[in-house]
């Protein structure tokens, strides 16, 4: 069982991404920790920290059910940004074998990003 993250636009054609729930889990974990807090501690995943004291672009993704709600349009075009960031600041890094699979799904999730914006749809979750 997993989850799977996917353009609203009715369109069973188009890209998605899925993941196991531990596999999405892990791919937030490090992008909580490219944007310098660690996700244990915020507020819903365990800890107290809350996300008014994170200033990303990427918390409407990082502060989110697994799988339920959706994300809007204009949060997926501030997120696109930031996530190219990170795959290159990743990419420098290279070698680690979990971490090539983080790029890669940071990249599927930019395709399924960009569908969102391109065609004003919200991002599900599901």
């Amino acid at each position: 069982m997993g989850l799977c993250l996917f353009p609203g636009d009715g369109d069973l054609t188009s890209p998605d991404i899925s993941w196991s729930y531990s596999g999405f889990s892990a791919f937030r974990q490090r992008l909580a920790q490219a944007e310098g807090c660690t996700l244990p501690d915020m507020w819903g995943f365990g800890g107290d920290r809350r996300w008014s004291e994170i200033s990303s672009t990427l918390e409407p993704l990082l502060d989110h059910p697994d799988d339920a709600g959706d994300l809007s349009a204009a949060d997926c075009a501030r997120a696109l940004p930031r996530l190219a960031e990170i795959i290159t600041e990743w990419e420098a890094e290279g070698g680690d074998p979990t971490l090539l699979r983080h790029i890669e799904d940071a990249r599927q999730l930019v395709i399924v990003l960009k569908v969102c914006v391109d065609s004003d749809v919200e991002l599900l979750f599901g």
